[in-house]
């Protein structure tokens, strides 16, 4: 897809600070340093528009971007951090529930899990949350260029078995560093934009 345009558009906490529910939103999700921000920099073709951070828990406020006006990429907050406080946690799992529960816009949640890490309780969990309330997910597996190509083949392999992940849902391996993936990430995206019913597209 060719980006003429990508904007911040503001940050939120509750459901009454989001911008008005107007485009197709597309949700980010994923364990704290797993690389959200990187890949929707990749993915729009520019360095800085969602803030990176090699510290992890750094994103703790919903963000919202607009992508060529017509939709929108949100970028949650990571979850998994064991350094931050249990009272934060809690804040961030409320704040992160409401928005994926309860945002009309919403049409895809876009499941990052860092290819050389075994899914762990949260992203299980999270998993398990997305199949109970039938919200459309994507599994990006980010790093990929840490691996070679055999050794990443297998550590897919490992992470389909362990989220029993059927085969509608393969996930797209991706890299920042390389784009791997990115092409691919697009097209799914731009035939998942097609098929929603009149006025959410």
């Amino acid at each position: 897809m060719k980006i003429t345009s990508a904007e911040f558009i503001k940050s939120a906490v509750w459901p009454p600070q989001y911008p008005p529910a107007a485009l197709p939103e597309i949700a980010f999700v994923g364990r704290s340093n797993v690389g959200k921000s990187s890949l929707i920099n990749t993915l729009v073709g520019r360095k800085n528009l969602a803030k990176t951070s090699n510290t992890p828990g750094r994103t703790q406020l919903i963000n919202f971007f607009t992508v060529n006006e017509k939709i929108s990429f949100v970028d949650l907050p990571g979850y998994g951090f064991a350094k931050v406080p249990q009272s934060v946690k809690k804040d961030w799992g409320e704040m992160m529930e409401a928005y994926l529960k309860e945002r009309p816009s919403l049409c895809l949640v876009i499941f990052i899990l860092d290819i050389r890490r075994d899914p762990n309780a949260d992203d299980l969990s999270l998993r398990d949350w997305l199949e109970h309330y039938r919200i459309p997910y994507l599994y990006i597996l980010t790093k990929s260029d840490k691996l070679s190509n055999n050794q990443a083949m297998a550590r897919r392999k490992a992470i389909e078995k362990t989220l029993q992940i059927t085969a509608e849902k393969k996930p797209i391996l991706f890299s920042a560093k390389t784009q791997k993936g990115k092409t691919d990430i697009w097209d799914f995206l731009k035939i998942h934009l097609a098929s929603l019913p009149a006025g959410r597209s």
